[in-house]
């Protein structure tokens, strides 16, 4: 037995030399080896060390395919494998690693400068795959989002799936493209300008092709998770578990050069250790970021309105650098929509908005009708750009029965209204595929397991997923090709009001990019005012002597507001303008003291002060 270190690499690296080593943690089996099936069948022991890390250099090319055998008995695929192509219960390839970048100039970006557009794989393009969105990147720097953030793109069960339960997370989905596919877009979009965020998952596995607890103790019963067993961050042996996502995030962010990961659902990530999984796995970014000199954003989905995960770890915090926060779209979504029903009965009113933009944490140790207890903690000292916001995203969309979209859901106005809320606030904005252009085509939930028998657990589980949002009707097949094909984006861009909606996209985010008062993301850049049981938000955006007033009328009447202030103000843009489709302006191109603003229904009017 040799000492390794507790914390080392898992999988199969080849090197330049010929050879290839195969490490695997599997410290309860007596004996592992590794077969390899392809080009020809050969078996070969190996070494176990003290922590569990089983061992061996061969003289194997890319291209081979490998299982290990535990006990001489149970062939498995690689936990770590970079490839599966021959399916989640097939054999792991060995892939080279080698990739000339062309990057070297690109050193990542800075929180601030986010403007993520969340994209799947599979329904982006007509090609479903990283060429696909390669194709498009020239349309996404036009659009001016700086960052693209992929769903997950680890190998999952069949040919389509939103990727949140695979079994793999080192392998690269093969269809996509596998290991050199990614590799390939992520080179090309840091030529471009644009940053790369992937989305991983570190709570969960999915059932099929899962084979972990074959070789070790990656699962806990000590706690639950809404999918399926916990994974073992703190009990005995989770080192090995430890160690085997640390591996994962540095794969990505060091071998793949991409710029930050957006962690699923993170509270479900059970860890009462002295040294929170979270903050072990900022602590080895940080240092990669020294290594390379390059910026890495860790971004975690928290459901639990905590600023723990975001804090710095002088204040007991675990320091990521953001969190999505879902409940600025609840709040924008249900003003817009009406809707009330399921977790949307904490939503509703305006006050919900005003707060989601002054306090962040819409609940922040209030009281919670849904959840029937005081909730959340308040954030009056975090920046802005600490965090994610939207009013779509694959989960706000595909989450809902029939996948439908914003946009036919509410007006073109409201639509429009919508996209300013998010890009016109100091937070991290990010926008769902399409969206920019109002696409119609729903997302829905799709999923292409071999097992007949999961197939009908998935179903049955969304149809009582959905049963308190008291839907009618039938119900999307999340088996049925029928249902990934629909989800496809329909590219319809040239004709209106599509065009129009881009253009409209184009010109808030060049604003927001270049306009010195909306680059304030200090708690003190911003004062929110309401009005009440008007449907009114105005927003006074200052930084740097520059001065915004950026005026939201959720109504569905036209209101006026008389803004208080001793000096003129210009008007600098105007949702209800004809150019955007809208049914014309109302408000005057420049307001004296003491006069009033006329707001357009749905709309979005910003002042900037008068400088004579």
């Amino acid at each position: 037995m040799s000492h390794h270190s507790l914390y080392q690499r898992t999988g199969a690296f080849y090197n330049q030399n010929g050879d290839c080593d195969f490490v695997v943690w599997a410290p309860f089996r007596k004996k592992v080896d590794v077969c390899i099936t392809h080009p020809q069948p050969q078996t070969w022991p190996m070494q176990q060390d003290d922590f569990g890390y089983w061992s061996v250099t061969l003289p194997i090319a890319p291209g081979a395919r490998y299982v290990f055998i535990l006990d001489g008995e149970l062939q498995r695929p690689d936990p770590a494998s970079l490839s599966q192509p021959d399916s989640v219960h097939g054999a792991s390839e060995v892939v080279s690693r080698d990739f000339e970048w062309h990057d070297a100039d690109w050193a990542g970006i800075e929180k601030r400068d986010l403007v993520i557009y969340e994209l799947h794989t599979g329904t982006f393009s007509p090609e479903h795959t990283f060429e696909g969105i390669i194709n498009k990147l020239d349309y996404l720097q036009q659009l001016g989002i700086t960052a693209i953030e992929l769903m997950p793109v680890n190998q999952f069960p069949g040919k389509r799936n939103w990727g949140y339960d695979g079994a793999y997370p080192f392998a690269v989905q093969h269809n996509y493209g596998g290991v050199q596919g990614l590799k390939r877009l992520v080179d090309a979009a840091h030529l471009a300008g644009i940053a790369v965020i992937l989305d991983v998952v570190y709570n969960h596995l999915g059932p099929d092709g899962n084979y972990l607890n074959d070789f070790g103790p990656y699962f806990t019963d000590k706690y639950k998770t809404p999918w399926g067993a916990a994974l073992n961050y703190d009990s005995a042996w989770c080192d090995g578990v430890r160690n085997y996502y640390l591996q994962n995030a540095l794969q990505w962010l060091d071998e793949f050069h991409i710029d930050g990961l957006r962690m699923d659902a993170v509270h479900a990530i059970w860890d009462f250790s002295a040294h929170h999984f979270m903050q072990q796995l900022k602590e080895a970014v940080q240092a990669l970021e020294q290594q390379t000199g390059s910026k890495k954003i860790l971004i975690a989905e928290i459901d639990l309105n905590n600023t723990r995960y975001i804090n710095p770890a002088e204040k007991g915090g675990y320091n990521l650098d953001a969190q999505w926060i879902d409940e600025f779209h609840h709040a924008v979504h249900s003003v817009l929509t009406g809707e009330v029903n399921g977790y949307y009965e904490d939503f509703g009113k305006m006050l919900h908005i005003e707060k989601a933009f002054r306090d962040t944490y819409v609940y922040n140790g209030n009281y919670s009708v849904h959840r029937k207890k005081n909730f959340g903690s308040s954030v009056v000292e975090n920046p802005y750009d600490q965090f994610v916001v939207f009013t779509q995203n694959h989960d706000q969309t595909g989450n809902r029965l029939m996948g439908d979209r914003l946009g036919t859901l509410v007006s073109y106005e409201a639509l429009k209204l919508a996209a300013a809320a998010t890009l016109l606030s100091p937070y991290i904005p990010l926008l769902f595929m399409g969206e920019e252009y109002g696409e119609k085509n729903p997302f829905l939930f799709f999923v292409d397991h071999e097992n007949e028998q999961l197939a009908e657990i998935v179903r049955k589980g969304r149809r009582e997923e959905f049963a308190y949002f008291k839907f009618e009707g039938d119900f999307p097949d999340p088996q049925d090709v029928s249902s990934f094909d629909r989800s496809v984006l329909s590219w319809n861009i040239q004709e209106n009001p599509a065009a129009t909606m881009l253009a409209y996209y184009q010109t808030l985010i060049q604003l927001r990019k270049t306009h010195t008062a909306l680059q304030g993301r200090g708690r003190n850049s911003m004062q929110v005012q309401g009005f009440g049981d008007s449907k009114l938000l105005v927003l006074q955006r200052t930084h740097q002597h520059s001065e915004l007033l950026i005026c939201f009328n959720f109504d569905k009447a036209a209101a006026d507001w008389e803004p208080g202030v001793n000096f003129a103000l210009t008007k600098l843009f105007d949702s209800a303008a004809t150019e955007w489709n809208g049914p014309g302006s109302a408000a005057a191109s420049l307001v004296q003291p003491g006069e009033r603003i006329e707001v357009q229904p749905e709309s979005v009017v910003v002042f900037e002060k008068h400088n004579h």
